[in-house]
């Protein structure tokens, strides 16, 4: 029987989930602060952790971390309300398998609870579907690529242009782009038009790797170079020997660790921790970020190697975020649809169009994951042929009128948690560029950006009404618009 920890210090949660689970054949343990999670750990360990981000003495960030460096294996599920989908965007970022949202849906946890337990990536279809699935009919002007759905719009025909032009070669390749945005499934389909493409793709999460590991992930080590190092062990770089090796979230790497890999990326040769023996490698390397690189060689931050930069830096793609791609999202939904409709049994043949309107209207904070579980979620909810709005989380459903009420006041402080920063945005190289940016002018527009484009759109381009609404006087909102070139600031 397949153990699993539920932590969660609210006390009918647990007798909720406990109950539950049981009922479901698995034996489960409980606790309810980060403290005693640990506590319990120390003394067994599940098969599968399932935990509250909100606990008492600690969150799921800080909770998550340390589990990970303990016990890496274990799988971890995070429960969060939508109104922290910015924060489980991050928990994914640090090794969590995947979240469930609040209020909880006993069918949709136990398919992602068998999904991590079967060892499933978390967008494969579920592991109790006895037939594969038939293959999805494409839309039409549109590419199906396994998982991953290219659009037709000028952004992805240009994405696509990219791929087409780099698989074939050796160059590294640095994918710019937010959580969720897609970025692993570009770097699949460069192997996939490779030469390497009979050979190993392995995707590894910087972000989610202990300082104290890293090396040990990557490199491998050998018995006894460490404590806790009791037998040879291969890293991923030696699994992905001739074929391609996809490092997202560089930017978390350790520093030092960085030195290792700046051999591996130039000479093309490594150790295991602890050896002696240099070990010949033929690996193309991929990585992404979600921050640009080369701000983070400089400004005193100092937390990536610039030479280790311009070695990956020979092609780049930027994946803009879901909100400034509002054509596309009706696409992509609809393909998520097929998707769900096939795993769950269904056969829902769409979106009614007002939630067509309301997921242009909404700002997608976690990008393709997040519309990916949304639309996941409210299938399992609909019982008619087509989506209507109130299956919608409410969040999403009254996203306009949550933004704008009456109180002008109240208004900045719900735009701007509305609206979190990117940290970074870049314009997207043109069609039959080298793939670099044309400029990176444009970093540092995020939040603020998004919000004066917003209002300024909601009160029909009216400076006067805009400016009263952001609670700033008209001298600033139009040096605003100058440094941002919105409207010219005319």
């Amino acid at each position: 029987m397949q153990k699993i920890l539920v932590i969660d210090d609210d006390r009918d949660m647990r007798y909720l989930l406990l109950r539950y689970l049981k009922k479901n054949d698995f034996e489960v343990t409980e606790a309810d602060s980060g403290k005693t999670a640990l506590a319990a750990l120390s003394k067994s360990q599940p098969d599968l952790i399932l935990c509250d981000f909100k606990l008492g003495d600690t969150n799921g960030n800080a909770l998550l971390k340390e589990i990970k460096e303990r016990h890496h294996d274990i799988p971890v599920i995070i429960i969060t309300g939508y109104a922290d989908i910015k924060i489980a965007v991050e928990v994914m970022k640090l090794g969590a398998y995947d979240y469930v949202i609040k209020p909880l849906i006993p069918d949709e946890i136990l398919l992602t609870i068998r999904k991590a337990l079967a060892g499933v990536s978390v967008d494969s279809p579920s592991p109790q579907t006895a037939q594969p699935p038939p293959p999805i009919k494409e839309q039409e002007g549109v590419v199906i690529s396994g998982q991953y759905i290219f659009g037709d719009s000028s952004v992805f025909r240009n994405i696509r242009e990219q791929i087409n032009r780099v698989a074939p070669t050796n160059y590294s390749v640095i994918i710019y782009g937010e959580t969720g945005s897609g970025k692993e499934a570009i770097a699949q389909e460069i192997h996939k038009n490779s030469v390497r493409k009979n050979k190993p793709f392995v995707a590894i999460d910087c972000g989610a790797m202990s300082k104290e590991l890293a090396g040990s992930e990557l490199f491998g080590h050998e018995k006894g170079s460490f404590t806790g190092a009791l037998s040879q062990k291969i890293g991923n770089f030696e699994i992905a020997d001739g074929g391609t090796i996809f490092l997202d979230e560089i930017a978390n790497l350790p520093y030092d660790v960085q030195v290792s890999l700046l051999r591996v990326v130039q000479e093309r040769k490594m150790r295991r921790v602890g050896g002696t023996k240099d070990i010949d490698l033929d690996v193309r390397i991929i990585v992404a970020s979600n921050e640009l690189l080369w701000d983070n060689t400089r400004q005193n931050k100092m937390r990536f190697r610039e030479d280790l930069y311009h070695r990956f830096n020979e092609f780049t793609i930027t994946v803009p975020p879901l909100r400034e791609r509002k054509d596309d999202i009706h696409i992509f939904a609809q393909h998520f649809l097929n998707l769900t409709n096939t795993e769950l049994g269904k056969n829902i043949k769409g979106f009614t169009p007002e939630v067509d309107e309301i997921f242009r209207n909404y700002i997608w904070y976690g990008n393709l994951r997040e519309l990916k579980n949304v639309i996941k979620r409210v299938v399992l909810l609909t019982d008619s042929e087509y989506i209507e709005a109130r299956s919608l989380p409410f969040e999403i459903s009254n996203f306009s009128k949550l933004l704008f009420q009456s109180d002008p006041v109240a208004l900045p402080n719900r735009l701007t948690e509305a609206y979190p920063s990117t940290g970074w945005h870049m314009p997207l190289p043109s069609p039959g560029s080298s793939g670099m940016p044309e400029t990176i002018k444009g970093v540092g527009i995020d939040a603020e950006y998004e919000l004066i484009v917003k209002v300024l759109k909601e009160v029909k381009f009216n400076k006067t009404k805009a400016a009263k609404i952001l609670n700033i006087d008209r001298k600033t909102l139009y040096n605003k618009l100058n440094e941002y070139k919105i409207l010219n600031g005319k």
